[in-house]
């Protein structure tokens, strides 16, 4: 299972809850922290009306977060309105309905919305990659736009997707945005640097301790991390889910944890909960694969979903050279 944000539908069912373990912080015990300056982007903040919409898109809830959103029409300032539709916006990406937000974000919207249209754009390949990496150069050259963060956090999804983690790292330098420091956190970890994501992690304890995304980003670090930080990721994954909702993300995150201790019953577990609500989650399926394999189970289906869902997924792409290898050897031999 990879490392993402908001990685990133709904669940039917609750999986029991875990005992504590000696030595492992409670999440519903630790002290809220603060900063001087209010941050627009802190998900704990209880007088943020977009609460829980944020809360709903980082655990992966993207039709929640569509649904809170719809429900603030007319409680918003202008501010908020725009922070609103960039969370929605963000949501039907995830859904993979790109046509919406293409559609619907004018060339007169606010930067904000503009950068999550350019994000579609590159999503949905209907901007050749060269031209959206140019308009991002364009804007990060640009005062007026390089400091907006939703610019900078589209400009480091992208730089990161592409493998251009230093790019990405540069992007979204931040000492309050947690969304940012946890991008930030996901890119050391696709670098292999778990010291310097640890070192993130903890500035953004500094910031929000108690934040949803800080949570997930500590999970993130202790699955890197393995040994004793697996128990306390797994405990994070289970108090989401039972403080909030279970999620194909949440799954997910929770089944990579069993499959580290070798647990891939219960992993298989987690991962079938997972895709009775997203059945066609590449992290899902791919999980589903390893699991089988480890439990001997026939997995012919699943790699034929995710081939089929997301042929650009790492796991299928290893398939397919795999498939290719083979059929390469049996050729030699004939």
């Amino acid at each position: 299972v990879g490392f993402k944000i908001g990685s990133c539908g709904l669940g039917s069912s609750v999986a029991n809850s875990l005992p504590p373990t000696p030595g492992l912080v409670d999440p519903r015990r630790r002290r809220r922290r603060s900063v001087a300056s209010r941050d627009p982007d802190r998900t704990t903040t209880m007088g943020d009306p977009l609460f829980s919409v944020k809360n709903s898109f980082y655990l992966g809830a993207y039709n929640n977060a569509i649904n809170d959103a719809a429900d603030l029409d007319g409680q918003l300032s202008e501010i908020e309105s725009v922070e609103r539709d960039v969370l929605v916006y963000r949501s039907y990406i995830a859904l993979g309905s790109y046509e919406v937000v293409l559609s619907e974000i004018r060339d007169s919207a606010a930067t904000s919305l503009l950068a999550v249209r350019l994000f579609a754009q590159y999503k949905a390949g209907s901007k050749p990659k060269g031209e959206v990496l140019s308009t991002l150069g364009e804007w990060l050259g640009d005062t007026a736009c390089n400091r907006n963060a939703t610019v900078l956090l589209m400009a480091g999804l992208i730089f990161a997707n592409e493998g251009m983690y230093e790019d990405a790292l540069k992007t979204c330098q931040s000492q309050t945005n947690l969304e940012l420091m946890a991008h930030c956190v996901h890119v050391l970890l696709l670098m292999h640097r778990t010291d310097k994501a640890e070192q993130q992690l903890k500035a953004m304890a500094a910031v929000d301790d108690d934040a949803t995304v800080t949570q997930l980003a500590t999970a993130w670090v202790g699955l890197a991390l393995g040994g004793t930080k697996l128990r306390e990721a797994q405990y994070i994954y289970q108090e989401l889910g039972d403080k909030f909702t279970f999620t194909a993300s949440v799954y997910n995150g929770r089944a990579a944890c069993f499959m580290k201790q070798g647990d891939f019953e219960d992993a298989e577990r987690d991962l079938l909960e997972a895709f009775g609500k997203e059945p066609k989650n590449a992290d899902t399926l791919a999980s589903l694969i390893t699991c089988g394999l480890h439990l001997g189970k026939s997995t012919a289906r699943y790699v034929t979903q995710l081939k089929l869902a997301a042929p650009g997924h790492p796991a299928a792409a290893r398939l397919a050279a795999a498939d290719e290898q083979f059929s390469f050897a049996a050729a030699s031999m004939a």
